[in-house]
């Protein structure tokens, strides 16, 4: 296991930090607002928030070509807009509207745009992971340089399918990145209770392949992790397991009572906000903090036009409800439609 870098010894130019703290507050503000819908009844549904995880997303992607892959889990919403996905498209798939990314039919939890190389939002615990390193596996066949991502908590390494990835991926040096986001907790359990490895970097070691725990709330040493990893990777030296030791301010679901851990530890990782942290890395320079500070504003506008465009949108009809699940529905969608009605 490789040591990591802090903020405090990564230096990066002003037009990073300011894109990085934009991609935050565009998350945090995204997120927050999906509360609040959601708490108002607006929202279909559930949602799973990341506030309190934004340097993850943020510090990764940035470090991204716009071709290059990624994959997420039911905790999405931060890593497709850390990969560019659009605040419109993404707020009507959680009104289920029509022009939502995936026709207001999916919701919060399977968000795609292979457009922007979002290879899918993902439910089922884990299951980004092969995707992801079927993603590079495509990338070596087709001879390009793009590399991928595969997100994922720290619930899913007990899976199946994190090892049986780890493993091909060492073996055919392919080029992706698992990245672990460890916020100490897999639904309502402590990972003290599910995960006999207490540091899940400890499991490159076993594949032979390069590992890295970063302090996740710190967005400027996520940033500079990921480019090693991705310099790695686009060079043919196979993958990298990152882990990066964060936490989700909220609970697992909107509306869970988080009976499973106490108030103040919440409040003491509210502490650690890696939006506040940066800010704090930049209050030396005034011009530089006041543009971080008017991203905040910026990121607020443009949240709310989204609302405001997602509540104009249409519902979907109910025709729509087999789009894309058959390659060939001719004969078979107007009798199935038939009877999902008379259900």
């Amino acid at each position: 296991m490789s040591t990591p870098a802090t903020a405090s010894a990564v230096r990066h130019d002003g037009e990073t930090v300011r894109r990085l703290y934009r991609t935050m507050a565009l998350i945090r503000q995204f997120e927050t607002t999906a509360s609040r819908l959601m708490a108002s009844g607006k929202l279909p549904g559930s949602v799973h928030l990341s506030i309190g995880q934004e340097g993850v997303a943020a510090g990764i992607c940035d470090a991204l070509e716009p071709d290059d892959f990624i994959t997420s889990t039911h905790r999405g919403h931060g890593h497709c807009i850390a990969k560019g996905g659009g605040m419109e498209p993404m707020m009507a798939e959680l009104f289920g509207r029509s022009g939502g990314y995936c026709g207001g039919r999916s919701g919060s939890m399977h968000i795609a745009d292979p457009k922007l190389g979002i290879l899918g939002a993902n439910a089922i615990v884990g299951a980004g992971i092969p995707i992801a390193v079927g993603g590079a596996f495509s990338a070596r066949a087709r001879g390009t340089t793009q590399v991928a991502v595969a997100f994922f908590g720290e619930g899913a390494v007990a899976e199946g399918a994190f090892h049986e990835s780890m493993n091909i991926a060492a073996l055919w040096k392919l080029p992706v990145i698992f990245v672990c986001e460890n916020n100490g907790y897999a639904e309502l359990s402590p990972v003290s209770v599910h995960l006999s490895a207490q540091d899940v970097v400890d499991f490159a070691a076993p594949y032979r392949m390069a590992g890295v725990q970063v302090d996740g709330n710190d967005v400027l040493a996520v940033r500079a992790t990921a480019e090693e990893a991705v310099a790695r990777a686009r060079a043919g030296e196979g993958p990298t397991l990152i882990e990066c030791r964060t936490y989700r301010w909220h609970g697992h679901f909107e509306g869970d009572p988080q009976r499973y851990r106490e108030k103040s530890e919440v409040a003491a990782w509210r502490e650690k906000d890696p939006l506040v942290r940066l800010m704090a890395e930049v209050s030396d320079d005034s011009a530089l903090a006041a543009d971080l500070e008017a991203a905040t504003a910026e990121a607020r506008e443009l949240v709310d036009a989204a609302v405001r465009w997602a509540e104009a949108d249409a519902h979907p009809e109910t025709s729509a409800i087999l789009a894309d699940v058959y390659r060939d529905p001719t004969g078979f969608e107007a009798a199935d439609v038939a009877t999902e009605r008379a259900r």
